[in-house]
């Protein structure tokens, strides 16, 4: 197949010191095919899809290569006519819609303003789209507004918006980060048919490894700004030769069985860290003494994939087998920390849950799962007291806990702590991380300054964050960082209840398998968790029980090892059959 996307020696580099981003990418993509772009957040992910678009974020700069689309190299235009080949050659998809959608402009306006068509021949040229997006194309819904839709719908309508020009290919940036199940894999399908049915390439930035494995047909392996492996998504996803392709595949959890998650030890090197040898030889359970003085090339591997290691041979040959987990035993005999009773609520007088009830033990994680609109966050906000429409019992180590959080004491808003799903909104803009952190010790603690800033920065090397980055600000952040820091400041309040609202959704395996494991480590010490998720691979890694909920009902509970194995209701078994797995992933020993 003649290629449509030719990218070679792209580099991306920090104007005020030289360090590069992205170092020396390239690759080729034929006509229908999908690219998937994988790797930890700071691996370069984002910086190479957006220089695929010739843009470069404030501060840094493209300062070598060529990204020919259809015969046109994008690099070498100038700014005007590059402007308006993005759009007609390619677009680009981010990961989070509400940021490519305005807020004020009809869906009519946004699909249409950027074809330079007379509106009605504009408007018929976009119905299609539509449809083929699953969504309505009538007067009605195009008159809409963004927030008039769902999380679903905004990423299916930012999607048509960048293809309604006719690109020949299309960047998404994480686009279903945030998605249910059932969701995601109509979004995966809608960008799979897209391709095929418009000829186009497509760039899929992700870095969940089971969705890379169903989208897309090469794979892209991204560590320190430069690619460590690359090849067709069976190779690199079941034969890899690289170890930090296989550690990634070591930290991915699976919804058929349960295992321990292994984190990559260390962290990703910052921009112009990397030494003058391998860049992942620090973190490396395969290092000798030449990967620290050498710095490998990128060559055909033993296992068909091109890779940048010296011992690749030496990898291919090392099995991977997880150790298994078992699950705990239900707990018997010990009274709820926190109890639901008859839980109803509503939204604008409209009914959303409908008697809830369950109990949660010291020490145990109760996952709540379902599709987006079944209830989960309105139930888990009725928890932490942020919801007003609500009535039943509550009660926590056995004391009725009003609804209201206005109303209840210090020490129980201390006690049950809550995760936002949005990293985004939970933070305050003005305030650095430290500062976010220290407010709570002072709060509940009355710590001062000094023992504040020694809390906050255990705290966030606790999860995965190092405390230099203490003194930075939000939007200095990445999604994941961000998440991350909210995690820290809950736990620094030292609940007993903690409730994860879609917590680990925005962040890359290897963070996830630390703060799996770390919250595993917390449950053990006697922190109860309630988990709410749409990833059932998380909830079978983590969870002792699950409560399935689809609009506003629980439709069936129990151990999360029953639940997930044999489940009998048949919307869970819907989740489940959606459930995206890694091929080939080994089977765990005892």
């Amino acid at each position: 197949m003649a290629a449509e996307v030719e990218v070679s020696g792209v580099t991306v580099t920090v104007e005020a010191t030289g360090s590069d981003i992205v170092k020396d990418v390239g690759f080729t993509l034929g006509r229908g095919e999908v690219m998937g772009v994988v790797g930890e957040s700071g691996s370069g992910k984002s910086t190479l899809a957006l220089a695929l678009l010739g843009f470069a974020r404030k501060g840094a700069t493209i300062t070598a290569g060529r990204v020919v689309v259809d015969g046109v190299d994008l690099l070498s235009l100038p700014e005007g006519r590059l402007r308006r080949e993005r759009g007609s050659r390619v677009a680009y998809v981010p990961q989070d819609p509400a940021t490519a959608l305005n807020p004020s402009l009809s869906l009519a306006t946004q699909l249409t303003e950027g074809l330079r068509l007379p509106r009605r021949e504009a408007l018929s040229r976009v119905r299609p789209l539509l449809e083929a997006v699953g969504l309505p194309d009538d007067g009605a819904f195009l008159r809409r507004r963004p927030r008039q839709l769902s999380g679903g719908q905004q990423q299916r309508l930012a999607i048509a918006t960048a293809i309604a020009a006719g690109p020949r290919l299309i960047v998404l940036d994480e686009p279903t980060t945030g998605l249910d199940v059932s969701t995601q894999a109509r979004v995966l399908e809608l960008v799979r048919g897209l391709c095929r049915a418009h000829d186009m390439a497509a760039i899929y930035v992700s870095h969940d490894l089971a969705v890379v494995a169903d989208v897309a047909d090469h794979v892209t392996v991204m560590y320190g700004g430069e690619v460590v492996e690359r090849g067709t998504d069976r190779d690199v996803l079941t034969r890899a030769a690289h170890p930090y392709t296989r550690a990634l595949l070591a930290a991915v959890p699976s919804a058929t069985h349960r295992h321990a998650l292994v984190p990559i030890p260390g962290r990703a090197p910052g921009v112009g860290e990397s030494g003058r040898g391998c860049g992942f030889a620090p973190r490396c359970e395969h290092v000798v003494t030449a990967c620290e003085r050498t710095r490998p090339e990128l060559v055909p591997g033993p296992s068909g994939t091109l890779t940048r290691c010296l011992r690749a041979d030496e990898v291919v040959g090392t099995p991977r087998i997880p150790p298994r987990l078992t699950a705990k035993p239900a707990a018997s005999g010990e009274p709820d920390v926190f109890s639901v009773a008859g839980l109803n609520a509503a939204h604008g007088g409209r009914q959303i849950l409908f008697d809830v009830s369950f109990g949660l033990a010291r020490g145990e994680c109760l996952a709540v799962v379902g599709e987006s609109g079944s209830g989960k966050t309105t139930m888990s906000r009725c928890l932490v007291g942020l919801h007003e429409e609500q009535d039943g019992t509550l009660a926590f180590e056995g004391r009725p806990v009003p609804a209201a959080a206005a109303r209840r004491d210090n020490e129980i808003r201390r006690q049950v702590q809550y995760v936002f799903q949005n990293p985004y909104g939970s933070l305050n803009p003005h305030r650095s991380v430290e500062s976010s952190l220290i407010v709570p010790l002072r709060h509940y603690f009355g710590v001062g300054a000094r023992e504040g800033a020694k809390r906050a920065r255990e705290a966030l090397e606790r999860v995965g964050i190092p405390s230099r980055l203490a003194g930075r600000h939000p939007a200095e952040l990445s999604g994941g960082q961000r998440q991350r820091v909210a995690i820290a400041r809950a736990l620094v309040c030292e609940p007993k209840l903690l409730i994860c609202d879609e917590a680990t959704s925005a962040l890359d395996v290897s963070v996830q398998a630390s703060l799996v494991e770390l919250l595993r480590s917390l449950l053990a010490d006697g922190l109860s968790m309630l988990f709410v998720t749409h990833d059932l691979a998380v909830v079978r890694s983590i969870a002792d029980t699950v409560v399935v909920l689809s609009r506003g009902r629980v439709v069936e509970s129990g151990a999360a090892d029953d639940v997930l194995s044999r489940p009998a209701h048949s919307y869970t078994r819907s989740l489940l059959a959606a459930t995206l797995e890694v091929p080939g992933a080994p089977e765990p020993v005892v």
